[in-house]
């Protein structure tokens, strides 16, 4: 990993995820960035990004869009002005099946000895608030959903999808009941991305310590 994205700018990303609108889903938009190719060249220009198809698009010279999937990727950077901040993505070997492995696409969230990293997909969930809910069927609105990954100093990676605690402090093994103590007095989510990114800043403060 080259960075190590600052606490709190990733704070201001996080909010901005919460709020975010259908229209403004940040794979629907075009960044400012640069990629990074398997060969170790450099393509700067305009970056679009697909996790659903792992796929990313850039725009070079203002009109040639260059095509890469994740197999044709080392890195991406990119500078989201929806939050003032930049991003980086990583192409990681993804076991698919037990199998069978292949390049795909993560989000750094925290660098450590313990790696935070997610992959976000736009989902559509029925929204019961509307007013439709009282006269007929719920309306359906898209939402970004995502799943959270782990990787430890020796490259193994583990998937935590169930938001579920347990689940979370059967990752964290070193130090369970700190984890735990903190979790609960801090009132933090194990399902909340800002939650789950304090506990793994915390995590690996004590890996550190």
């Amino acid at each position: 990993m080259r960075r190590l994205i600052k606490y709190s700018a990733l704070l201001l990303l996080i909010s901005y995820f919460s709020k975010v609108q259908a229209q403004e889903f940040p794979s629907r938009i075009w960044h400012e960035g640069y990629l990074v190719t398997s060969k170790e060249d450099t393509v700067r220009g305009l970056v679009k990004y697909d996790m659903d198809t792992d796929i990313v698009q850039v725009i070079v010279n203002e009109e040639q869009v260059q095509t890469y999937s994740s197999k044709k990727i080392l890195y991406f950077e990119i500078f989201d002005k929806t939050v003032n901040n930049y991003r980086q993505f990583y192409a990681l070997p993804y076991q698919v099946k037990l199998d069978y492995k292949t390049q795909s696409l993560f989000e750094v969230l925290y660098e450590g000895p313990l790696t935070l990293l997610v992959k976000e997909k736009i989902v559509m969930v029925s929204d019961p608030y509307n007013q439709s809910y009282y006269n007929g069927p719920s309306m359906t609105r898209e939402k970004l959903a995502y799943t959270y990954f782990f990787i430890d100093q020796k490259g193994n990676m583990n998937e935590y999808s169930s938001g579920k605690k347990n689940d979370l402090l059967d990752i964290m093994k070193e130090n369970p009941g700190k984890v735990k103590s903190y979790i609960k007095s801090n009132h933090l989510k194990t399902d909340k991305m800002r939650d789950i990114v304090r506990i793994t800043a915390f995590y690996n403060s004590l890996l550190r310590s």
